[in-house]
């Protein structure tokens, strides 16, 4: 195995909607939840979820991150400035959004090529939505596929264990 598919997530590095640098190893230390997402899709909804998590969690810590992805029935071929807007004007999206990148397959962005890695290739996500738990070590401590809700109690609960008391 090469270092990218060992390691923890911290070696990666995305670049943000609005074309920063956004390297993951900013949030060492703190839990950090990965979601590929879409504007277009039946799941798309979740978004609600995702900025929930991220306004309930964020104080003490957690990061959600979205990672727009057309890979799955072309449901986000939008421009980063069309996806931040349409996340901004129809769900309120604050968190984190990365610019668009593919999650499957040998073109996938280096973090989802060390998922499936990690989990093997039943573990690379199957739809839009589907989340990864990033630990504060940088170990990838769980993975849920897009119908579970973000603010699903198995998620909250591994979330929970991370973060200091409220």
């Amino acid at each position: 195995m090469s270092d990218s598919e060992t390691g923890d997530a911290y070696q990666f590095e995305f670049v943000s909607i609005d074309g920063d640098k956004l390297p993951l190893a900013e949030w060492r230390g703190r839990p950090v939840l990965v979601v590929n997402t879409a504007s277009f899709c039946g799941y798309t909804p979740q978004y609600r979820d995702l900025e929930a998590l991220w306004r309930r969690y964020q104080p003490r810590g957690l990061v959600v991150l979205g990672v727009p992805s057309n890979d799955f029935g072309e449901q986000e071929p939008g421009t980063a400035s069309e996806i931040k807007q349409f996340c901004e004007t129809n769900y309120q999206v604050d968190f984190p959004l990365t610019e668009q990148y593919r999650v499957v397959g040998g073109a996938a962005h280096p973090f989802y090529r060390w998922v499936a890695a990690q989990l093997g290739e039943a573990g690379a996500p199957r739809w839009n939505f589907h989340k990864y738990l990033v630990g504060p070590e940088g170990e990838l401590a769980g993975a849920w596929p897009s119908q579970v809700k973000p603010t699903d109690s198995a998620i909250t609960a591994e979330i929970e264990g991370m973060l200091p008391p409220a």
